[in-house]
Parts: structure tokens; C-alpha cells; sequence
């Protein structure tokens, strides 16, 4: 049964980056069994039904500004499959939770910049999912607990986001990383090693300085969405972690 991952996406340009974090990303297909497709969950796609992709072929959107004219010239023309994206639905619909399907909608960042890192020739189809802010943290992991056998098809289930996410406090001049950011994910760390669910619904009252980790939610509802497809065996395991701009976590998480 092919793992699940949760990967930080962070600035739009951590694809034209070269460091530790996007080497991992890189190689990823090398370490890894080839998929026979991908559903990844995106941060910067929100909507209060759960929505399925189904365009036939993705456009890039761009949904950023001031970065490098490099980034608005990159395309990931990933294609559909009609077939996985009804599967997905079914699987929802089993578990009582609504769904329906936009067919015109493209990548945004969160998908593409992470998918180009992974598998760059864009030869994998690709469903995207988004997510709802408004649900309660249970409710998220029982979505990703939902697409669970999806896995044992060689179905790669992504969740992409950050853990610590705070644009206000980023500090873009910072080779260092701020003690509140690493003891957040410290704490995040040692409750996702232990699958300690009832801690984790509760991040927001029991994590150290979470107001600024997560000041909005949707950059970590990945994280649980991901975590919960891997219910069964119960495993997580942190294969990176590092910050830039100060506090802008980078890591991945794999749940087996």
C-alpha cells in the first residue's frame, strides 16, 4: 500500500530553489513506487462543498504576485481522469459527505508547484481537492480517512499547506528560525508520532503559540487531511523539516 505525504508548499518560488528541502521533493520519484495517479489536497483552493477537479487538462494559475518572471512562464499541463475523479466522489458519498465537481478549474500553486518538484513531466493525472475552512478538525480527518483504500490502488494522496504559516511575521532577510515556530512544530511533531488525534483536534487550545503558527487554518487543514488516510496503519513519520524567511516551515510528513 502506497504511503500518503503531506508536503509544505511555502513561497510560490521554491520551485526554481535548490536546498535540502526541494532536493528531497526531487528525488522523491527515484525513492518511491510510480503512481497511477494523484489526489492532492491544495490550501489555496477553498470552497464549503468538498469540490472535485475533472478539467481534462489543467491550466497554471498564477495566484501570486511580485515573485520572479520565471514563475508566470512555468505551465504543469497535467491531465484528468475522469474515472478516479467518480471514484473520489463515490468514496465521499459512501461516508455522507457532499461533493461535486468543477471541470474548468486549473492548478494553483499549492498543487503545481509542489507536483513540478515531484514529477516534473506532468505525466501522472491528477485530481485535485479542496478544502473548507469551516469544518471541525474531526471532520477533516475523516475526509482524508474517507479516500483511505485509494492507497492500496498506487494512488498518491498529497495534503499540501504548511504548518506554520504567518505571512505578517515572516522576516525575508532571516537565515535563522524564530524558537516559536520550531517549538509549534516540536509539539506537532511528538502528537503526530503518538497519533494523538484528541490533542490534534484541540492544536488551537493545547499547541504552544498556535494563534501564530496557524492564524488562518486552511495551510493546515492538509495536514490532517492527509494524516487521516493513513487511520488504519496509524504511523506518521517526519522525513524534513526546515524554515525559511525566519518562521515558514517546510516539511513533509509521511503517513503509512
Amino acid at each position: 500500500m502506497i504511503p500518503s505525504y503531506f508536503f509544505a508548499h511555502g513561497a510560490p518560488s521554491i520551485v526554481l530553489e535548490d536546498n535540502e528541502y526541494t532536493q528531497l521533493l526531487k528525488k522523491f520519484s527515484e525513492n518511491t513506487s510510480r503512481p497511477k495517479g494523484i489526489v492532492l489536497f491544495s490550501a489555496h483552493w477553498e470552497e464549503t462543498v468538498q469540490t472535485v477537479s475533472g478539467a481534462e487538462t489543467y491550466e497554471t494559475i498564477y495566484d501570486f504576485g511580485g515573485f520572479q518572471e520565471e514563475l508566470y512562464r512555468m505551465t504543469y499541463p497535467a491531465k484528468s481522469d475522469r474515472s478516479l475523479a467518480e471514484q473520489v466522489q463515490t468514496l465521499f458519498s459512501k461516508q455522507g459527505i457532499e461533493s461535486t465537481q468543477n471541470e474548468s478549474r486549473g492548478l494553483d500553486h499549492g498543487a503545481w508547484a509542489v507536483l513540478k518538484l515531484l514529477y516534473p513531466d506532468a505525466d501522472i493525472p491528477v485530481i485535485a481537492l479542496s478544502v473548507n475552512r469551516n469544518l471541525s478538525n474531526e471532520q477533516q480527518y475523516q475526509i482524508g480517512k474517507a479516500l483511505a483504500e485509494l492507497r492500496e490502488q498506487d494512488i498518491l494522496i498529497i495534503g499540501s499547506g504548511g504548518t506554520v504559516h504567518n505571512l505578517r511575521r515572516l522576516n525575508w532577510q532571516s537565515n535563522g528560525t524564530e524558537e516559536w515556530a520550531e517549538q509549534f512544530d516540536n509539539w506537532l511533531q511528538s502528537k503526530l508520532e503518538a497519533w494523538d488525534t484528541e490533542a490534534l483536534f484541540q492544536y488551537r487550545e493545547q499547541a504552544p503559540f498556535a494563534q501564530d503558527a496557524v492564524p488562518t487554518n486552511e495551510h493546515f487543514i492538509p495536514l490532517l487531511l492527509a494524516m487521516g488516510t493513513g487511520d488504519a496503519n496509524r504511523k506518521a513519520v517526519l522525513l524534513h523539516r526546515s524554515y525559511q524567511y525566519g518562521n515558514l516551515s517546510l516539511s513533509c510528513w509521511q503517513f503509512n
